[in-house]
């Protein structure tokens, strides 16, 4: 059993949703990722995604662009994120770790590359951005011939007649992006969510993670009473940014946020229970 299916599967077990958490790898430096990723896994996340940096994130919204400018500006590249992913591994053999991003860093070096070089550092899953499933076979089968899930996007204009298209050599968990735009701002409504998700889950076995918007506890609170996942993003890198302009430390911002979410999302449903 890969290290996200185990996951998903222990939080089931538990009676609750999994926590995963996103920050872009090297914000604002790389040698500060670390203690970043250490105080996610403190905090109570149970998955890590790990942001690869890039010129044009066209999906992420004003505070995710911003951390790729850090990172690029403090000179991250994509074998220094494949390093930080190796020190990871290292350090929390257990956790489940997704590289998140868009095509041109892991095909211009040729799929193999990547994938031979992500299974090496310990990366479980990858989700990239701008690869539509119709073209799956730029990366899709070497990742899955390297034992790395391919998690896809499932969104609110996802209709019945693609939804096969998209689950099909899907793995890991799916990614319901709750609202159509970028990230960070706005939430969908939680009937719609709701919805979507008891839609998605009578169609495919995977956990169903939903993200984009996701920013308080009550909100994780909420998606955590129907959904396999919850998925927070930009509240987190956005405390990474206003710590790093105040020249401070983000570690501790990131475990205090973290911690809150992750209580939240640990008692949603026993608190609905009662």
């Amino acid at each position: 059993m890969s290290r996200l299916a185990a996951t998903f599967a222990a939080c089931a077990a538990e009676g609750r949703a999994a926590l995963v958490t996103f920050v872009t790898g090297g914000d604002p430096t790389p040698a500060a990722t670390a203690d970043i990723l250490d105080a996610l896994v403190a905090g109570g996340a149970d998955v890590i995604e790990l942001g690869m940096p890039f010129t044009d994130p066209m999906a992420d919204g004003p505070a995710i662009q911003r951390a790729n400018l850090r990172s690029l500006g403090a000179g991250t590249t994509t074998a220094i994120i494949l390093d930080i992913a190796r020190n990871f591994r290292q350090r929390h053999p257990h956790v489940p770790l997704v590289l998140m991003g868009y095509a041109n860093p892991m095909v211009r070096r040729g799929p193999q590359w990547f994938a031979g070089a992500a299974a090496e550092a310990g990366v479980d899953g990858v989700i990239c951005v701008d690869i539509p499933v119709e073209e799956d076979d730029a990366l899709g089968p070497t990742l899955r011939d390297a034992g790395i899930d391919i998690i896809r996007l499932a969104t609110p204009t996802t209709d019945k007649a693609r939804l096969p298209a998209v689950l099909a050599g899907a793995s890991g968990f799916l990614y319901y992006v709750s609202v159509a735009g970028i990230t960070g701002l706005q939430q969908a409504a939680q009937a719609s969510i709701e919805a979507a998700v008891a839609g998605l889950k009578a169609t495919t076995d995977l956990p169903v993670a939903v993200g984009f918007g996701v920013r308080t506890p009550a909100q994780a609170a909420a998606i955590a009473r129907v959904a396999d996942g919850v998925v927070v993003g930009s509240a987190i890198v956005e405390a990474i940014g206003a710590a790093a302009t105040e020249g401070r430390d983000p570690s501790s911002d990131v475990f205090n946020i973290v911690k809150g979410l992750s209580d939240a999302v640990r008692t949603a449903r026993q608190e609905q229970a009662a």
